[in-house]
């Protein structure tokens, strides 16, 4: 059970944004504006069901405005709540000035289990949620973007851009209004895996600056590191999946709400995940050994420790008995402000919520770029790189030849080099990218400044300082 004195989900944000703005020069004024939430719109609404009416509340939190439109998810979960609501719009504030992403921070959450409701029960609440929203602005390509969260997915986006199309069947953009829909509904490849994928590149940007990992006393590369995932959802999934397959890194660890599973050579991602869709859950699956109580899961040996589920696991209770090197924060929120400064006096280095799990909002942002071109990325460039590439191989081993060289180009080279970039490759191509440059823009403030002690505070500063120079720019 949390101590009563862990501070709620908002209450950290607003302490670790208020940790940042002390070191920067803003106008009382400004400080107060960029931190407050601008709006926060409650709707309840009825639906008949079953022969009854039964009523929902949702949120709609609009954090800031600075640039439009705003953009965030909509989660659906019992748990959903103003607090939580606005905290999280305002972290997407932060997260879109940290990564140069043209967006304000929204969020959205509706008050219900989807798991107790039909699927055509549940495409009945969600597309009369999204009319709520719609008709007040809430969802619209140009002013409010949202996109899938805990308990949503690509299913709920088509049904909500599919209503929003309904109520503006004028509208040429209408398929923008919402993103991380699926390709045939106007989504765009590679949105699935992106938080995972971000993750991935965060940890390999990482392991590519020596001064950082000598701060979190690790050496090496990801290879063989041992890495403790709580959650294994969409994010956690794709993550552990890619780290344990791409780069060689040992999940150790996965915990789950039932309990978790352990093995020290290593679990087998794909297989552990197929058994927790098929049954539900953790137990019988023989990818490794099964412990019911997971409740200091996470405070296991490891070398990193990867919270993709929901706020608060890492708290006062727990902090000091974590023993990771490093913690890279997948989920929203994982770690309390409270427990933020005992890792941080134990050494331990956290790679940012408001960076690392970008990688959502970064192909978000693509997808909505596609969907206002209306063209596929990738189109009218693929097959002309390809008859380029083919040119200059060609021409290479003709050179070859002629100059009695028996040295040929392999046949694995001339395919891969003759291959022209597609969607999946150049969203993952400008996925990396992002991601690259924001850590890099972190660690170069975290390592030149004496009054920075963390990569979160960095994030911060970064961030405040980009939003505080477009008011500036509007004349604020």
């Amino acid at each position: 059970m949390k101590n009563n004195t862990e501070p709620t989900f908002r209450q950290s944000v607003d302490t670790m944004y208020n940790r940042a703005s002390r070191l920067l020069d803003l106008s009382p004024g400004l400080e107060d504006k960029i931190r407050i939430c601008n709006a926060t719109y409650t709707v309840r609404f009825g639906v008949r069901l079953k022969g009854k009416i039964q009523t929902f509340t949702g949120y709609r939190s609009v954090h800031s405005e600075h640039i439009e439109p705003v953009k965030g998810g909509i989660r659906f979960a019992k748990s959903v709540n103003q607090d939580e609501v606005e905290a999280l719009a305002a972290l997407m504030t932060y997260k879109c000035a940290l990564v140069e992403i043209p967006f304000g921070g929204s969020k959205g959450g509706l008050c219900i289990d989807p798991r107790e409701y039909k699927d055509e029960e549940l495409e009945i609440i969600t597309r009369r949620f999204a009319y709520e929203l719609a008709k007040r602005d809430l969802i619209h390509p140009s002013q409010n973007v949202p996109a899938p969260d805990m308990g949503t997915g690509e299913r709920e986006m088509a049904w909500i851009a599919d209503q929003y199309s309904r109520m503006n069947t004028t509208e040429i953009n209408s398929r923008a209004c919402v993103t991380g829909k699926p390709l045939n509904a106007g989504g765009i490849s590679g949105r699935v895996e992106a938080t995972g994928r971000g993750i991935q590149y965060a940890l390999r940007e990482f392991f590519n600056h020596a001064d950082d990992m000598k701060k979190a006393k690790l050496k090496g590369t990801l290879a063989g590191k041992k890495i403790i995932v709580q959650g294994l959802g969409n994010v956690g999934y794709h993550a552990a999946l890619f780290l344990s397959t791409e780069d060689d890194a040992l999940i150790t660890s996965i915990i789950e709400k039932d309990g978790m599973l352990v093995n020290a050579k290593g679990l087998n991602v794909q297989r552990v995940f197929d058994h927790l869709t098929e049954h539900g859950s953790l137990v019988d699956c023989n990818e490794g050994k099964y412990i019911q109580e997971s409740k200091n899961g996470l405070e296991q040996e490891c070398d990193i420790i990867i919270p993709a589920a929901i706020e608060g696991v890492i708290n006062i209770d727990n902090a000091e008995n974590i023993k990771a090197s490093l913690v890279i924060e997948a989920a929203n929120g994982p770690i309390t402000a409270p427990a933020d400064e005992i890792l941080n006096k134990k050494g331990i280095v956290i790679i940012p919520d408001m960076y690392a799990n970008a990688g959502g909002v970064t192909v978000s942002y693509f997808e909505w770029v596609k969907n206002l071109s209306h063209i596929r990325f990738g189109r009218m460039r693929r097959r002309q790189e390809e008859t380029r590439n083919s040119l200059l191989v060609k021409e290479l081993n003709r050179i070859l030849k002629t100059s009695g060289l028996k040295t040929r180009l392999s046949n694995e080279f001339i395919k891969k080099y003759s291959e022209g970039a597609g969607e999946i490759e150049l969203v993952r191509s400008g996925l990396d990218d992002t991601m690259v440059s924001a850590y890099q823009a972190m660690s170069e403030v975290w390592n030149s400044r004496d009054d920075v002690d963390s990569l979160r505070l960095a994030a911060y500063l970064l961030s405040i300082e980009r939003i505080a120079s477009t008011y500036h720019a509007k004349g604020l």
